[in-house]
């Protein structure tokens, strides 16, 4: 990465900042507008990819529930539509962070090993999770209410039928299904196979696992995942 590299980087994540803060699709206290957050996406997708990538990611998104499943079962946007306004903020939050963080990966002797666009870093932060697209189902428990009155309440479960190779690995996968092309860039694919650091690792993978730590994608990826999450309740 070069100066050069940073200052056309500068402008393309103001551009994408700025239509994300035009529409406010999420708010600070975890609530969000579900169409919001659907035309943020694509305004965002279009803004930095081609229209044939724009449509391959929609048409990807449209048929594997994307837009309406939830974030997780429960820790966070457990609701319908979860799932996208989280990966949204995940954006903003990878968005903001990526000046600061790739002015001061510049200084290092690592800096010309990595070259990132802000289509890059927008597509690592949407796709970090694909593999929870349509992965979980609506099931119900019988349980008492304030009342003390049985109800029965409904309940998110991970589909019984689900096959994944791992929370990253999954997504990885998912992403070279719509937009096959990013199979030769290892940066984005290594940012999005890690981004749950250590807590989603086999045994093996764990060997050399630092390495990864070399791409400021790795760590851009991580903490906008967390400060999502922990921050804005998304």
């Amino acid at each position: 990465m070069t100066k050069e590299d940073l200052d056309t980087l500068k402008e393309q994540t103001q551009n994408l900042i700025q239509i994300f803060e035009k529409n406010a699709p999420v708010s600070g206290d975890g609530t969000f507008q579900s169409q919001k957050v659907k035309d943020t996406i694509l305004q965002m997708a279009a803004a930095v990819l081609t229209k044939e990538q724009t449509d391959s990611l929609t048409g990807w998104m449209e048929t594997h529930e994307f837009f309406t499943s939830p974030a997780s079962a429960k820790y966070h946007a457990n609701v319908p539509g979860g799932l996208a306004a989280h990966s949204l903020t995940v954006v903003y939050q990878s968005l903001v962070f990526a000046l600061p963080l790739f002015e001061n990966f510049l200084q290092t002797k690592r800096a010309a090993a990595y070259t990132f666009t802000a289509a890059d870093i927008f597509t690592a932060a949407l796709c970090h999770d694909f593999c929870k697209a349509g992965f979980y189902s609506v099931e119900h428990r019988k349980t008492k209410n304030y009342q003390g009155n049985w109800v029965y309440e409904p309940y998110y479960k991970v589909k019984g039928e689900s096959r994944n190779l791992g929370h990253g690995n999954e997504s990885v996968l998912m992403l070279l299904e719509c937009l096959p092309e990013y199979l030769n860039k290892r940066g984005v694919l290594e940012a999005i196979s890690r981004h749950m650091g250590f807590s989603d690792l086999s045994p093996n993978e764990t060997y050399n696992y630092s390495n990864f730590l070399q791409n400021p994608l790795v760590l851009l990826l991580q903490l906008a995942d967390q400060s999502a999450a922990q921050w804005w309740d998304l």
